[in-house]
């Protein structure tokens, strides 16, 4: 299978596992539990008397940029120790997860790991409330036009989480929107009634009214949205396809090749 643990030995003789302390104990269970095959032995790479800062080196490769990454919240709460319990300066921990580039993705975890912590844990009634997939959420939360809407609208980063535990966020991306539902008033409202997802189609009548394209010539019209589709993504795509949120959308272009195929016709006969 490949499998193999790091380990530290030190002068006293002491094997200590730094990378791989799962895989040893299914070794252990199996071992245990007699299933069938050799599980005495596991292959392993083996240091002599590694100090703490490479042990972290070791182990930030294995698991945040290395093939056996961890989740996003595990990656976020091992930053925020080195970073706040053992102090490792920026500069080292950063050389360690691929350089300057990730300098404030680095940074943006932390804090979004220590905001879960702060606001939205205390919110949960026991460890079963406490979605830790709701932190690509608190990531997105981090931007400074999120922040800033959330400010200049009177809430609190306590509010937002009081938001995640009400599921008003249909989708995580969605915290991305929260300067527009804010500046909204329907939106808003729609948002706290029901979700997100209310919200953003709310928001998509209002970007999008027929007052303020009425006077705008069809073929003009048409350049652009050739254009557009020339432009299309394949994550948008894949959202037509796959998203009830995105049906209507996809009628509307339905609509739209109808209409135009009405016009042709009637104009080649």
């Amino acid at each position: 299978m490949g499998l193999f643990i790091i380990v530290n030995h030190f002068p006293d003789n002491r094997y200590v596992v730094i990378e791989g302390n799962t895989r040893l104990q299914i070794y252990r269970d199996f071992c245990k539990k007699n299933i069938p095959g050799n599980w005495t032995t596991i292959k392993a790479i083996v240091y002599e008397n590694l100090d703490d800062s490479s042990i972290h080196s070791i182990r930030l490769q294995a698991h945040l940029v290395g093939p056996r990454e961890w989740d996003a919240y595990a990656k976020a709460k091992y930053l925020d120790y080195l970073a706040n319990t053992l102090h490792m300066p920026m500069n080292e921990l950063v050389s360690y997860c691929g350089g300057s580039s990730k300098a404030a993705e680095i940074k943006q975890m932390i804090v979004a790991y220590q905001d879960m912590q702060k606001y939205y844990r205390p919110l949960c009634s026991d460890d079963s409330m406490f979605n830790i997939k709701k932190f690509h959420g608190f990531v997105e939360l981090q931007k400074r036009n999120v922040l800033e809407a959330l400010k200049l609208h009177g809430y609190t980063k306590l509010d937002f989480s009081k938001w995640m535990v009400d599921e008003k966020f249909s989708k995580l991306e969605d915290v991305r929107r929260l300067p527009a539902i804010l500046n909204s008033k329907k939106a808003t409202e729609a948002f706290f009634k029901i979700n997100s997802q209310a919200a953003k189609k709310v928001l998509a009548v209002e970007e999008i009214s027929p007052d303020s394209l009425k006077d705008v010539p069809y073929e003009m019209l048409a350049k652009e949205l050739i254009k557009r589709m020339n432009e299309f993504q394949m994550l948008e795509i894949m959202y037509l396809r796959t998203d009830a949120e995105y049906e209507w959308k996809l009628e509307i272009l339905k609509d739209l090749v109808d209409g135009v195929q009405l016009v042709i016709d009637e104009v080649e006969k």
